[in-house]
This record gives structure tokens, C-alpha cells and sequence, in this order.
């Protein structure tokens, strides 16, 4: 069995994650195992989507962030990594010149991608192992400045698309009007012609939710009804009564009315969670890559 050793940062609009993985190769195929996850509350969109720029304090926090993240890859050995930006980078004035600095200062090398990029990153993290070749699902990623809906149908990704609707998006009030009409009609379009069975639920805020339901298939009346739970509390009561971390606390009401928002417009009823996320679909490009 040989053994190599990778990783991936997500550089997103509401957190930047590090995943450290190892993959082992075996006769039968791969088995990925994770070595390490952290998730470091940065929250880059809150600036970027109400003043356009990536402030000089984030900057410094990035700088202090990616140089530990530069150090712990080398002491874990990773012998390859990727490093991608996603809608705060890719929106920021200066989102080119901080990924830059962070070359230049700590040696990593951050690529801003595409949405349609980051939509198949997160599509290839492993979703093969869960859906069913006759099945048709949505496979929706939430995260802090974009949502990202992948369709699959016979068991074939046949679409994709990414919204600039996301929860720090809309904790900042800067979600266009447009965009989630735009949202909602492509959605009817695809429960029209694909009718969808269930949602593939991705990112940090709705893996919360599964936990704090304590159920790996959500139905629609679940959601609403922790929304309204939610949304009837302050941030100090959702932090006790649930576990949140604050920066969880004040951005799940607007995640959990993303995935409403689809389930209804979509007419889908159940939800599932496989906990699968970018970091993840990095991981198995870089292994496929190195093949």
C-alpha cells in the first residue's frame, strides 16, 4: 500500500479552512483519511461585500494565517497542496494583489477560481459514493458570498450553476434583488425539467444544522421550523442553546433560508448532508493529478 500525503485551503468568504489528508492507494483503490482540519474564522466577505476591498487588518491576519498553514504542511509532509479563492477573492479590487503578498510573504500560492470551478471542486469531493446512478438530485453548496447548485440526473452531473447569494452576503444586506429572482426561476426551470428527489446539503452551516437535528436526512418542515426557532433568538441565546460558535451564530438563519429557499422553489422535500465540501474535491484532484 503506498501512502502520500495532501492538502487544501479554502480561502472562503465567511472562514479559511486547511485540510490535511493522507491517501492510501490499495489494490481495491483509494481510501482517503483525514490528518488534520482546521477552520479559522476570517470573514473577508463582510468587508469585500460592502466596501469592495480586502482591509489592511485582514491582510495582516491572512499573512499571519497562511504562514502557519505554510509550516503546518511542512511538518506533516505534504507533498502536494492546492490553495484556492473563492467569491471574496474573486470579488475583491485587490483580491489579485493580496494572493500576491501571500506568495511573496509566506510562500503560498493562492489561486482565485471561478464559480463554475468551485462548483466542480465541490462536485468531484466524493459524490459519486453517495448518489444512486438512477437518482436525481441537487447538489447545493452555502457558503459565506455564493451558493453553488450542481444537477444530477440519472446519476450524471448534467449542470451546474454558482449564485452570488450567500450568508455573509446577506448578514451585510448586499444581496442583489435580482439574483435570487434569477435564483428562483432557474430553480422552477429545473424542478420542471429534471424534478430533483432530494438536496445533497454542503458547508459548514447546514453540517451545524444536521448535527443540531441529530439527523442525516432533513425534511423541508424540519428546516422551517428550526429557521423560526432560530430567528426568534438573539445571537447569545442561539450560542447556549445550540453550541455555536459566534461566527456560526450569526449567519445559520440566513443558510438555513438559502436551503429553504431552494427546497421550495426546487419542490423537493428531503435533504441530505454527506459532508463533503471543497477542501474535499481538492484533495482528490491533486491524488488524481499525481496518478
Amino acid at each position: 500500500m503506498m501512502t502520500n500525503t495532501y492538502g487544501a485551503i479554502d480561502m472562503g468568504s465567511n472562514a479559511i479552512r486547511l485540510l490535511i489528508c493522507n491517501a492510501f492507494t490499495h489494490e481495491d483503490g483509494v481510501q482517503y483519511k483525514v490528518v488534520n482540519l482546521m477552520r479559522v474564522p476570517i470573514r473577508l466577505g463582510e468587508d469585500v461585500f460592502t466596501e469592495g476591498r480586502i482591509p489592511v487588518d485582514k491582510q495582516m491576519a491572512l499573512l499571519d494565517l497562511m504562514k502557519g498553514f505554510y509550516y503546518m504542511m511542512k511538518a506533516y509532509k505534504v507533498e502536494a497542496y492546492r490553495a484556492c479563492g473563492t467569491s471574496a477573492m474573486r470579488e475583491a479590487e485587490n483580491g489579485s494583489e493580496v494572493a500576491e503578498l501571500i506568495k511573496h510573504e509566506c510562500g503560498v500560492n493562492i489561486e482565485i477560481i471561478s464559480g463554475e470551478e468551485e462548483a466542480d471542486l465541490i462536485f468531484s469531493s466524493g459524490m459519486h459514493e453517495v448518489i444512486t446512478p438512477e437518482g436525481n438530485y441537487l447538489y447545493v453548496d452555502v457558503g459565506g458570498g455564493s451558493t453553488e447548485i450542481s444537477v444530477i440526473y440519472n446519476g450524471n452531473r448534467v449542470v451546474s450553476r454558482s449564485f452570488r447569494i450567500g450568508t455573509v452576503r446577506m448578514l451585510k444586506e448586499a444581496v442583489a434583488e435580482d439574483t435570487l429572482s434569477e435564483l428562483q426561476e432557474w430553480l422552477e426551470a429545473i424542478a420542471k425539467q429534471y424534478a430533483p428527489s432530494c438536496i445533497l446539503g454542503s458547508g459548514g452551516n447546514i453540517n451545524r444544522v444536521r448535527k443540531i437535528l441529530d439527523d442525516k436526512s432533513i425534511q423541508y418542515q424540519d428546516l422551517k421550523e428550526l429557521y423560526n426557532s432560530v430567528t426568534s433568538m438573539t445571537i447569545d441565546e442561539r450560542i447556549l442553546k445550540f453550541g455555536l460558535n459566534p461566527y456560526r451564530a450569526d449567519v445559520i438563519e440566513y443558510a438555513l433560508k438559502i436551503f429553504i429557499t431552494v427546497m421550495k422553489y426546487a419542490k423537493v422535500n428531503q435533504l441530505q448532508v454527506p459532508k463533503l465540501g471543497l477542501v474535499d474535491g481538492i484533495v482528490r484532484q491533486l491524488y488524481n493529478k499525481a496518478k
